[in-house]
């Protein structure tokens, strides 16, 4: 994140023990994927962008890669510390990454490139990569097909405001106007997880834009999504990669 959105920043910083509790990880083929395409394995190193707490960062770990993080929110960041001591973690943004030109083989994104100012991350990105080095990116998101997932989104959506949105796509746009890389190949993936209801709140109170509510709105939203009870939650797992030009 730029100059990092003022609800995003405070909304992760309140909801870490949320975001750890409720957000969901990643299918196996999908991390798989990435970590083919982005030749990312023992001997290699990888920088996971905007890193959060370390749901996607414990994946890169487990491929046997050094791993370095970088996360501009102080108690995101503090919870990847404390559980990944193994990994490097800075403080920095995806406009101005604290590593020096040519230093990783592969950077990782996850759920959070729709928050960048992205006309000056990814030549960021591309000054820190080694020649030929890959960018990957990777969204879950909530399977519109899903009823249940529809009714969270109707709890859910009517807060967002002009909140930074992977769905709209508008990301799409620094790659569409950048030379650095090459074109973008996506894969899909089906992602189910069973979430009992403290899972689910947790999951909805994570969301920055919910964090930020007043505390009696606020729980009046999670009564509603109380009130959808255990069960399972659809997604799709979106992945992205292209290699450095």
């Amino acid at each position: 994140m730029a100059a990092i959105h003022d609800s995003a920043a405070r909304g992760f910083e309140r909801g870490v023990a949320d975001y750890e509790r409720g957000r969901p990880g990643y299918p196996p083929e999908a991390v798989d994927l990435l970590a083919r395409e982005l030749e990312i394995g023992p001997g290699t190193t990888v920088l996971d962008l905007a890193a959060g707490s370390g749901k996607f960062t414990r994946a890169l770990v487990r491929c046997g890669a050094h791993t370095i993080a970088v996360e501009p929110v102080n108690g995101m960041r503090a919870a990847l510390a404390r559980s990944l001591p193994q990994v490097e973690a800075l403080e920095g943004t995806a406009e101005s990454i604290p590593l020096a030109d040519g230093s990783v083989d592969a950077v990782t994104v996850a759920q959070a490139f729709h928050w960048f100012d992205g006309g000056r991350a990814l030549p960021e990105i591309h000054r820190v990569l080694r020649p030929s080095g890959r960018l990957g990116l990777i969204w879950n998101r909530r399977d519109a097909r899903s009823e249940r997932q529809r009714r969270l989104s109707a709890i859910v959506d009517p807060y967002r405001g002009d909140v930074p949105a992977y769905a709209t796509s508008a990301w799409r746009r620094a790659f569409e106007e950048s030379a650095l890389f090459s074109p973008l190949e996506e894969r899909r993936f089906q992602h189910v997880v069973e979430a009992d209801v403290e899972g689910l709140v947790a999951r909805v109170a994570s969301i920055s834009f919910i964090s930020v509510l007043p505390d009696d709105e606020r729980e009046r939203v999670l009564e509603r999504v109380r009130e959808l009870g255990p069960g399972p939650l659809e997604h799709v797992t979106d992945v992205y990669w292209c290699s450095r030009v």
